[in-house]
């Protein structure tokens, strides 16, 4: 008969057979619309969900931690919907919390799995087995990215122009410091295309953008601009908004509008 060990968090793990993450019951762990859009970009949303897998419980962490940003891109999806829906775009979002995997991490480094958000300790988080951590990564974050490699090879294979945006947000308030900075603009070592959208955003009328601030890529905190974007040489860009301005539908609709223009002038330039 097979055991179930619980750890410190209250999260159970099975002794004995594979252990396996996802229920058959529980969602994918990457959601996907417009495959064969007909735009040049390909919008991903890496912190898109805040959802935990049954089997891992609430990580040991307070419900109200678990709408918090510490467990997702609040906004970030609403917002990517609208514009792939407006440019007619492929969009592939992760389903997970970034708290269960990080899908923006190189699963080698150790925030890959958090053990603190902010400042609180994510005891689910803690003393994994290889295999608990090995799920993770095969169901979870693996699929993710392998859906987002297959599209991008489909349309190199078509010949088809593509432009990656990463969507994402960012909290108001991170370590009791508010941020005034309503978006930024994030690259690593290919500013080209980032630049413009950059440039596009701080025309704009009463808007405060960060230029590779207050977060910026690297091969070392980041995985999707440097595998996707910059591995293949397409043009792409890094998009933070602040989530305050995005919990909203009427924030969520004029954030998409805004982004959904100056992206379509970034690529007509």
């Amino acid at each position: 008969m097979q055991k179930s060990i619980e750890n410190g968090a209250g999260v159970t793990a099975s002794a004995g057979g594979a252990y396996t993450l996802l229920a058959a019951d529980e969602p994918p762990p990457f959601i996907e619309s417009r495959r064969h859009g007909q735009s040049p970009f390909v919008i991903v949303v890496d912190h898109a969900s805040r959802r935990i897998p049954r089997r891992l419980g609430e990580l040991g962490l307070p419900p109200a931690e678990l709408v918090r940003h510490i467990a997702w891109d609040i906004g970030a999806l609403a917002v990517a919907e609208r514009m792939a829906a407006a440019l007619d775009a492929p969009l592939i979002a992760q389903n997970y919390s970034r708290l269960v995997i990080d899908c923006n991490r190189d699963p080698g480094v150790p925030t890959s799995i958090p053990t603190l958000g902010e400042s609180i300790e994510i005891r689910g988080n803690m003393g994994l087995t290889p295999e608990e951590i090995g799920a993770r990564r095969t169901e979870i974050f693996e699929p993710y990215h392998a859906r987002v490699r297959a599209l991008l090879d489909e349309r190199a294979a078509a010949g088809r122009r593509t432009i990656l945006v990463a969507q994402h947000s960012m909290t108001n308030i991170f370590n009791g410091v508010l941020r005034e900075m309503h978006a930024a603009v994030l690259y690593n070592r290919d500013r080209s295309f980032a630049g413009l959208v950059l440039d596009g955003l701080r025309r704009e009328d009463g808007l405060t953008i960060g230029d590779n601030e207050p977060y910026f890529v690297s091969d070392e905190t980041d995985y999707t601009i440097p595998r996707h974007g910059e591995a293949r040489g397409l043009p792409h860009v890094e998009i933070e908004i602040r989530q305050d301005l995005i919990t909203h539908e009427a924030g969520q609709d004029e954030w998409a509008r805004r982004l959904t223009r100056i992206l379509k002038d970034a690529e007509r330039s």
